[in-house]
């Protein structure tokens, strides 16, 4: 169980920098463009590229922020909760999240085999778009292993 957990955050961290690097190439590009346009010599289809871009930033950094609890959470109301309560509220709240990972995931892999079916492009550069969707599928249900492996750990092992 160690090996997968160890596995996972190898994969995360891995598509943590991924996503780290697109937000920086998103910085330079959309400044390069800025200057670019003063001389009348705008970069074509920046607007495309930040917005795949984008994608993937959010896309590739969804299993890392969860796996260093870094989203925001309202807790104020479990902290009253005795230890078992806690850990019942936490699992719920775990399986909604999965759930609803599991439908994202999935409906992006439907959508992307749709894509490539009708050959959808970008406008100005013909960026294909199920490269995309499907990739930021694959993070969707790397999610879902991060919420599993969260479950495993509230009952587990002494948790917070």
């Amino acid at each position: 169980m160690k090996n997968l957990f160890y596995l996972l955050k190898s994969i995360s961290r891995i598509l943590n920098i991924i996503a780290g690097i697109s937000l920086t190439f998103m910085m330079l590009l959309t400044v390069i463009d800025v200057l670019l346009r003063t001389t009348k010599y705008p970069i074509v289809g920046t607007f495309e590229v930040v917005s795949l871009s984008l994608a993937l930033v959010v896309g590739f950094g969804i299993p890392q922020v969860s796996l260093d609890r870094g989203h925001v959470s309202m807790d104020f109301l479990v902290e009253k909760l005795s230890l078992r309560a806690k850990k019942i509220m936490n699992t719920f709240t775990r399986i909604l999240c999965l759930v609803l990972f599991i439908f994202i995931g999935y409906n992006l892999f439907n959508v992307g085999a749709m894509f490539r079916a009708a050959g959808e492009v970008t406008a100005t550069i013909k960026l294909p778009f199920y490269p995309l969707a499907y990739a930021v599928g694959v993070c969707c249900l790397l999610e879902c292993f991060v919420f599993l492996f969260e479950i495993i750990r509230i009952w587990g092992e002494k948790y917070e």
